[in-house]
């Protein structure tokens, strides 16, 4: 069997920064456990693979494909960089003719289109809650293994996520989470009820109106992602808190990793968001099995 793979950076129009993804290209369907496999032998944060739906379906001239996500250790239901890394393979690799295409993923329908040298996709929007039995849960896992003495001034839960956010004073500088020591591998022992699958720490960028909107990093061990370099799906978290703290529905982020990335994003009137980044393609090849 061979499968042809590509890795691709996502956020980032650099080689060797922003989110390294996988995507494979899947002609036949793939026994289920090969998904997994595949995934922990790529042992990156994620590896996504692309199916034709209908078997007259072709990479190049179709609109609309499967997609599904794999950790090194487990599925998930929703990546926003492998999503982008996915769209510019049949954008640039495959030469997809196709102005938008769709995505039937564990999220629903994904959009992908082009605009100049970006890809922007079309993400669920998840909104965030103050809930007093998950902070009190997670303050103290943050106290051990993130963020010591520091000042938090928020505490967000999102439910459809299972991601918390973690809001620093605003008075911190954006070198303060870049140079924040997180022990994530605490956080396995920490939290074991399921309630918590990733931790967002954020911060308010420039508040002159130049420059980003907001900072963050995104941790989810429990997904064998210690920190993931730039996560699309935390920024449809993150979109919504900070739309509504700062009044905006364009924002400009970045993600404070040692790879780092950027995104664009634009809060829309249906109730989702759309992220935009670049992409660079950094390998290509075939899975021999």
């Amino acid at each position: 069997v061979q499968i042809p793979i590509f890795t691709v950076d996502a956020f980032t129009n650099r080689p060797f920064s922003g989110n390294p993804a996988a995507v494979c290209l899947l002609e036949n369907d793939l026994d289920e456990d090969l998904h997994q496999k595949i995934a922990t032998e790529m042992n990156l944060s994620e590896t996504a693979f692309i199916r034709k739906l209908h078997p007259g379906d072709d990479f190049t001239r179709s609109s609309c494909f499967g997609l599904r996500w794999f950790t090194p250790a487990n599925e998930v239901p929703l990546c926003g960089h492998a999503t982008l890394a996915s769209a510019a393979v049949l954008f640039h690799m495959q030469k997809n003719t196709n102005s938008v295409l769709t995505f039937v993923t564990l999220s629903g329908e994904l959009k992908a289109r082009q605009v100049k040298d970006h890809i922007v996709l079309d993400l669920p929007l998840y909104n965030t809650y103050p809930q007093v039995n998950v902070f009190l849960c997670l303050l103290h896992i943050f106290r051990q293994a993130t963020v010591g003495d520091m000042i938090v001034q928020d505490l967000r839960y999102s439910p459809d996520t299972k991601n918390l956010l973690v809001c620093l004073s605003d008075t911190y500088e954006r070198s303060v989470l870049e140079e924040l020591n997180v022990s994530a591998q605490r956080f396995l022992s920490a939290e074991k009820t399921g309630k918590v699958k990733g931790l967002i720490l954020t911060l308010k960028g420039n508040s002159s109106g130049k420059g980003h909107d907001f900072y963050s990093r995104y941790f989810a061990p429990w997904y064998g992602v210690l920190e993931d370099p730039v996560t699309g799906s935390a920024h449809a978290v993150l979109s919504s808190y900070w739309s509504e703290r700062l009044g905006k529905k364009e924002m400009l982020a970045f993600q404070c990793s040692r790879c780092g990335g950027e995104l664009k994003i634009s809060l829309r009137s249906d109730g989702r968001v759309d992220i935009a980044g670049q992409t660079a393609v950094v390998l290509k090849g075939n899975l021999t099995f």
